[in-house]
């Protein structure tokens, strides 16, 4: 699968929910018309989904939330497998653990996008390394933090002062004032982005 430089907008539109590609500062209302599938006058009605169009969509859910390509997204489903517990659950704590999520989760970037971008600028640190592979997985306890001469830079304070108005997830901890924080722990099930079925991604690729 390519790479999709198309509107931003058209993904959350497709899946129905916001994806996050757009910045914290305005509501998914001003942002998209995600109840509105894209097209002139969205998809027709009528027509019930199969089993796996439903499976493949929350597949295309998932990747895109995350901002990744179909070969890197079965990577992760073979790791996430062949680990101990629910494959399922596996599979999102690692999206999760993604250094580009953890920056953006953290509120140092405004999208992962461009928490990507950070990363790969050579921006950002892991327990005072540079780290510049936004797929770098970020382990228990590891400190993410920006390095000290990117912290004048006025995109990364704004949008930490946005985050903050907002919510930090549980398993994050933010100092705002060193801009670092700390990756606690691998978020719990109850702590998934709501719309996500996961159990359908597992049947999809069980088959």
């Amino acid at each position: 699968m390519a790479k999709y430089i198309g509107p931003k907008c058209r993904l959350s539109r497709r899946e129905g929910v916001d994806l996050q590609h757009k910045s914290r500062a305005r509501s998914l209302d001003s942002k998209c018309k995600a109840e509105t599938p894209p097209g002139q006058f969205g998809d027709r009605a009528g027509k019930k989904p199969t089993d796996y169009s439903v499976q493949l969509r929350m597949k295309q859910l998932i990747k895109r939330y995350y901002g990744i390509l179909e070969k890197q997204f079965h990577n992760y489903y073979k790791t996430a497998d062949r680990r101990k517990g629910s494959t399922g659950e596996n599979l999102i704590r690692l999206l999760e653990s993604r250094l580009d999520n953890v920056v953006y989760r953290l509120g140092f970037a405004a999208t992962r996008a461009e928490a990507r971008q950070l990363v790969g600028h050579k921006a950002i640190t892991v327990n005072g390394k540079t780290v510049n592979i936004p797929s770098y997985l970020v382990e228990a306890n590891d400190e993410v933090a920006i390095k000290e001469k990117n912290k004048k830079q006025s995109r990364i304070s704004a949008s930490i002062e946005l985050a903050e108005k907002g919510v930090i997830p549980e398993w994050l901890t933010l100092d705002s004032v060193k801009m670092s924080g700390i990756f606690k722990r691998y978020p719990d099930v109850g702590e998934f982005p709501p719309e996500f079925k996961v159990h359908l991604v597992v049947e999809l690729y069980s088959k």
